[in-house]
């Protein structure tokens, strides 16, 4: 999981739609750094993405049922709803995904009644148009980051240390035991022993279906898809109709001579992204044909191996022989005359002598089959080879493309930002005029992507109904293939318990090694982390050569703790590229958001965390005041910053001391005075030529 941005609307001090926070994952720069003072909304930044994600809040965030911004509810009329929402985008095993979880609340004279809160989730598709996934967000969610292991991962940095502490050393080794697939394996087993049950529990014969009750369903189903239908070809004319106005305000904002060069540009550019979308489209489907095609030929190596071993053996034995053929002896017994011109009548000596030759001889028809099935197997091999390389070929353009798309979009948000923000109040109405219309598209492209997965969901289910309608009652043919899978159940339980029990010693040796690598190298204590075979994670210190716990102050156990979070995710990354785990998050990729992770540290921890951090982690996402910034983090951290933002509080209080922050050449506000009388908190870029 790769984080790409964030947008709040109306979430606790955030008033109305924030502007887009995007979130820097390079390979470099991979660190976003977010400033601001205490009770800004550091705090509430980072449990929005715990919230949108899974509905939960650090221990740190107060009235977590208080979520929707003051002001707002203060300046809805009464009875009206008012919507809280946040909304982050992240990349993940080459998908975009989008996720939205919002709530309302409902004003009346004297208070007002929250409702539930509800998760929508979209996944870009190759075509640059967003769908609604087949399955549950939170399933999705819980496959790429599971919710029991979000703690690691979202995190306050003042209180990280409470994962150590021994009430909590139960969550730890249910987290890890996660991570190295333990867990996986261990439900594995678990639902194995439930579906053995089940099995043996099975009942014998299965009632007839109700088929009037089946038909009326189907009926119903078929009802929605032709109401779909129907709104799929109002959704087609509203995209011609806005595609008709995008174009008009196009070539109204490229008649104006100051826009039109940056206009034609942005034209030329949409060609080319259009152009290189259907380039890679067209890539992905000759990569599929490749598989299809030729797929098989990597899976025969040992096939092909063993042929070869069975012809080398026939021919050591003589069984497959070249030279004289059984079939030529044959022919001249049976003429009785040899190519000498000798007599070869019953009996005599010459007949006798040829004879022999039958039991030499091999078959031409035996040998001319293994020369073809030789020549043949030949080309197996040769096959294979061209599958990688025409494999490697594509998949090379693809990445190719995937790069100039990103370029070209890059160039495009550059040029229409400036259009934006153009002093021209035409050029930037324009603009902003289009700005709405893709919003408007993308919404419908939204729509009509869910439409579609769902006729094909619908389609699935009448299916399905046709098949229940048709069914028998079940045979004795059932009972022989329950049994056949009750043995194949505990054969697989005896299997995976070996495995578990293998892989587990393994995983937990090499994950305490890095954990106490990663801590050394920023603690200067003498101390050294232990992972128990209960997971539990421990600091000791050896005296006369016996190891005994240390009571470790708060500062150790943050740096514990962050050593513990860092090797999680090296290991894991390791493992996986490795192919050595069973892993339930389907990635080896992982973010970090931290909410002031420097506070109680002194200098030097500071310093070497600092300098750690960026390094271990794939994203990492910072907030942090000005002090916890200033010094030797922002020394560190300072070449691995993609991205920066400022937190901007607006106090209410009349008398509030103002205060600000200086980043590059310029001054940012921190706290500044409010215009009306509600508190709230502004989003600001930093703009820093590096």
């Amino acid at each position: 999981m790769k984080l790409t941005s964030i947008k709040l609307c109306n979430f606790r001090s955030f008033y109305g739609v924030t502007p887009e926070i995007i979130l820097s994952g390079g390979d470099v720069l991979n660190t976003t750094i977010i400033h601001g003072n205490n009770g800004s909304g550091k705090t509430s930044l980072l449990n929005a993405f715990t919230w949108v994600l899974y509905e939960k809040f650090s221990a740190a965030f107060a009235s977590g049922e208080q979520l929707v911004n003051k002001r707002a509810i203060a300046e809805a009329k009464n009875k009206q709803a008012v919507e809280c929402w946040v909304e982050i985008g992240w990349e993940h095993e080459g998908k975009r995904y989008r996720v939205k979880r919002a709530c309302r609340v409902y004003k009346n004279e004297t208070d007002f009644e929250a409702g539930k809160t509800q998760l929508t989730m979209w996944v870009g598709g190759d075509d640059g148009k967003w769908y609604f996934p087949p399955q549950q967000p939170e399933d999705i969610i819980n496959q790429i980051l599971p919710a029991s292991l979000h703690q690691y991962f979202f995190f306050d940095g003042e209180r990280i240390e409470e994962i150590v502490r021994s009430d909590k050393k139960a969550e730890i080794a249910e987290a890890t035991k996660i991570f190295l697939g333990v867990e996986v394996i261990n439900r594995s087993i678990r639902h194995l022993g439930e579906a053995k049950k089940s099995l043996e529990n099975e009942l014998k014969a299965i009632g007839d279906s109700e088929i009037k009750q089946l038909l009326r369903q189907q009926e119903k189903i078929e009802r929605e898809i032709e109401s779909i239908t129907k709104r799929e070809t109002e959704i087609q004319q509203e995209l011609e109709y806005q595609q008709t106005f995008k174009k008009e305000t196009s070539n109204r904002l490229r008649e104006l001579s100051a826009a039109k060069q940056l206009q034609e540009r942005c034209q030329n550019l949409e060609s080319q992204k259009e152009a290189n979308k259907e380039e890679y489209k067209k890539t992905r489907e000759a990569l599929k044909k490749i598989i299809s095609a030729r797929g098989y030929t990597v899976l025969l190596s040992e096939t092909t191996a063993q042929f070869r071993n069975i012809m080398n053996d026939l021919k050591q034995r003589g069984e497959l022989t070249s030279g004289i053929s059984r079939e030529f002896v044959n022919d001249l017994l049976k003429t009785q005359r040899c190519i000498c011109g000798a007599e070869l009548h019953a009996g005599s000596h010459s007949h006798e002598h040829v004879k022999i030759w039958l039991d030499k001889a091999g078959s031409s028809a035996v040998e001319e089959t293994a020369i073809r099935m030789s020549a043949q197997v030949d080309e197996i091999d040769k096959q294979a080879t061209a599958f990688w390389e025409e494999v490697d070929r594509e998949q090379a353009r693809i990445n190719q493309l995937r790069q100039s798309i990103s370029q070209i979009e890059s160039e495009l948000d550059n040029i229409q930002e400036r259009l934006r923000k153009d002093a021209n109040e035409e050029i930037s109405s324009l603009q902003k005029r289009l700005d709405e219309i893709e919003n408007k598209v993308d919404e419908l492209n939204r729509e009509q992507g869910a439409n579609q997965q769902q006729i094909a969901h619908f389609t699935t289910e009448i299916e399905a109904l046709g098949k229940q309608i048709a069914k028998q009652k079940l045979n004795e043919e059932r009972q022989a293939l329950a049994q056949r899978r009750i043995n194949a159940t505990q054969d697989a339980i005896e299997r995976l318990t070996e495995v578990r029990n293998r892989q587990e010693k393994q995983f937990r040796l090499q994950l305490e090694k890095r954990v106490q690598e990663i801590f050394m190298e920023i603690s200067f204590t003498p101390y050294i982390p232990k992972i128990s075979d209960k997971y539990e994670l421990t600091l000791v210190e050896t005296t006369a050569g016996i190891e005994a716990p240390v009571a470790a102050s708060t500062g150790e156990n943050q740096i514990l703790s962050l050593s513990f979070i860092a090797s999680i995710i090296d290991r894991v990354r390791e493992w996986s590229e490795k192919r050595e785990m069973l892993m339930l998050p389907d990635s080896s990729t992982f973010p970090i958001v931290m909410d002031s992770p420097f506070g109680s540290l002194d200098e030097i921890s500071r310093r070497r965390i600092a300098r750690t951090i960026p390094k271990l982690a794939n994203q990492l996402i910072v907030l942090v005041t000005k002090t916890q910034w200033r010094g030797e983090v922002e020394e560190e951290m300072a070449d691995r910053i993609g991205r920066e933002y400022v937190l901007t509080y607006y106090s209410s209080k009349p008398d509030c001391e103002q205060d600000y922050i200086e980043l590059g050449e310029e001054r940012y506000p921190l706290v500044r005075q409010s215009p009306n009388e509600f508190e709230y908190t502004e989003v600001v870029e930093v703009q820093r030529d590096w």
